[in-house]
């Protein structure tokens, strides 16, 4: 990622939260990534229609993308106001290419509070979807039961 991207406009905590994110993304390392995540996150993905809600789920999907994302890499980052960033990256899932954005939304805490993705060209998503679904479909889909009260 390139260091010349500013940040100053960001709250100190959400500063804090997105360097810690860089590191869960090189890493991988999965227990960086609960301190990052309010308890009532809203994740959505651009694979299924209805939000993915709570810590529990996110930390499942985003653990288990980083697994499946070859070649994963962060391009520019777009900050909006104290508490908004989107973070353009590129990424292979198989043989495919994809590009994407992250869309994430702070609390004055520096927890991620809505974390959304939109990825393109449609064949990439579908791979992905395809190896989200493999792994953790589900598991995920009892979580989201559970969440809904039901």
């Amino acid at each position: 990622m390139n260091d010349a991207i500013h940040t100053s406009s960001l709250a100190p905590q959400v500063q804090q939260t997105i360097a810690a994110w860089h590191r869960f993304v090189a890493s991988g390392d999965a227990s960086l990534l609960p301190p990052l995540l309010a308890e009532t996150i809203v994740f959505r993905s651009p694979a299924v229609q209805s939000p993915i809600p709570g810590r529990a789920a996110t930390l499942l999907v985003l653990s288990t993308v980083v697994q499946i994302f070859e070649n994963f890499r962060y391009h520019r980052q777009f900050v909006s106001g104290s508490h908004d960033v989107v973070l353009e990256f590129a990424a292979n899932v198989g043989k495919w290419e994809l590009k994407g954005v992250d869309l994430i939304k702070f609390n004055p805490a520096g927890e991620m509070v809505e974390f959304e993705v939109m990825i393109r060209p449609l064949k990439a998503l579908q791979a992905l979807a395809e190896e989200m679904g493999n792994r953790i479909g589900p598991q995920l889909m009892q979580m989201k039961q559970v969440a809904a009260g039901g």
